[in-house]
């Protein structure tokens, strides 16, 4: 929406209302709507990247030819008018300054949308929800979530997006652009985010914390699993056969491991079956001797987080045993205390559908129900033959190797 002035100047409605933006051509006021809508409709053929307004595009192109820009002696930024660069000096010579923190803007209408951080100012409330928001931008873009909008599509896919954020960080799944790199261990990463949280792994900061019982994670995710041991709460439930977990993960890996024999992924050194991906790149590791995970006291290095807290734990006292309250011994993860307090017990809950012998663990279980089966989890990776034991493509995998 616009208004027309009795002197033929079109304002904008979206702009703040105590300092409307004001032009004298529709032309001006069709550039302005779409940085209020958060739309970047112009792309750049070179490099896909979006613009709000085709003056950035066209700004940005220059970039990819080379062509001489008008550059600011501050701060180095390029500019492709002479008018543009004066605009922005307004930042370096403070004209436009809040009076609060001191932070300087090219233009006053950007200053008064500042000064409302200080205030707290919301003046731009949704009809449906009444959620203020400090500019009409926002208000505009939160609107799409009540409206189902989603104009952002993926032209790979056709999936969409309410935010166009979102969408270039969709696109590098297709890609495979991977612009975030750890500087330790040249692992990369598609968002910052979690580049950041990885590099918590080689610093070993751990930000969130538990209230009731002081341990600490780096994910704020691995906390609230971790919430589930207090609250004893487990609210995923296996339909097949009515077990639950207080963990989405734990319930879906019981599937796979219980109730389907599929195994998909194949070890390249040894052949090895696994039906999850990530139990394949844990397993290779074993062959390529890749340690990712290393300690922030000493020089030393691990295969997973396991080991790493392991280590941790004996060789600088970092981290808290668990101690099993029948013999006093200490383990280092609530999983290998649960299994050994079982062995004490003689709990056996894992049952072979076949023989309906018992065992300690899953692991235990899976070792034997090959014994039942025609299932061949180890595969040749010269020759696709699989075989049910290791030995067995081991044996084969040097007779396969010297033909």
């Amino acid at each position: 929406m616009y208004y027309i002035s009795a002197l033929n100047i079109i304002s904008c409605c979206a702009c703040c209302t105590d300092t409307r933006s004001w032009f004298t051509r529709k032309q001006h006021l069709n550039r302005c709507k779409p940085v209020h809508h958060g739309d970047k409709l112009f792309a750049c053929t070179v490099c896909d990247r979006l613009f709000t307004t085709k003056d950035s595009l066209d700004c940005h192109k220059l970039t990819h030819i080379g062509e001489t820009l008008y550059i600011c002696n501050v701060c180095v930024k390029c500019f492709k008018s002479p008018e543009r660069l004066k605009t922005h000096m307004n930042i370096h010579s403070g004209k436009y300054k809040c009076n609060e923190c001191g932070k300087t803007f090219e233009g006053n209408n950007h200053l008064v949308i500042h000064r409302r951080s200080h205030t707290g100012e919301k003046p731009f409330e949704c009809s449906v929800c009444s959620k203020r928001f400090t500019t009409a931008s926002y208000l505009i873009v939160h609107s799409r979530i009540h409206s189902g909008e989603k104009p952002y599509k993926c032209h790979m896919c056709d999936k969409a997006f309410v935010y166009s954020g979102d969408l270039t960080k969709h696109v590098r799944v297709h890609t495979g652009e991977k612009l975030y790199k750890c500087h330790i261990c040249d692992k990369a990463f598609r968002l910052s985010t979690n580049r950041n949280i990885h590099m918590r792994v080689h610093t070993g900061d751990k930000p969130h914390m538990c209230h009731m019982c002081d341990k600490a994670f780096s994910q704020s995710g691995a906390l609230k699993n971790h919430m589930t041991i207090h609250t004893r709460e487990k609210p995923y439930k296996c339909l097949l056969c009515n077990k639950s977990f207080s963990r989405l993960d734990h319930l879906q890996t019981h599937k796979r491991n219980v109730h389907t024999n599929t195994r998909r992924y194949h070890c390249p050194y040894c052949g090895k079956l696994f039906k999850a991906n990530i139990e394949l790149k844990h397993h290779v590791r074993i062959h390529s001797n890749a340690k990712p995970y290393f300690c922030k006291h000493c020089s030393d290095c691990f295969r997973d987080t396991q080991q790493l807290k392991q280590h941790l734990l004996k060789l600088h006292n970092e981290g808290t045993w668990l101690t099993c309250h029948i013999c006093q011994m200490r383990c280092s993860s609530r999983s290998n205390l649960n299994i050994h307090v079982r062995r004490h017990e003689g709990l056996k809950p894992y049952v072979c559908s076949e023989c309906s012998k018992r065992f300690c663990t899953s692991s235990e279980l899976r070792q034997h129900q090959p014994v039942h089966s025609d299932v061949k989890q180890f595969c040749c990776s010269l020759c696709d033959k699989t075989f049910k034991h290791a030995k067995s493509v081991k044996k084969h995998f040097k007779r396969c190797s010297d033909v």
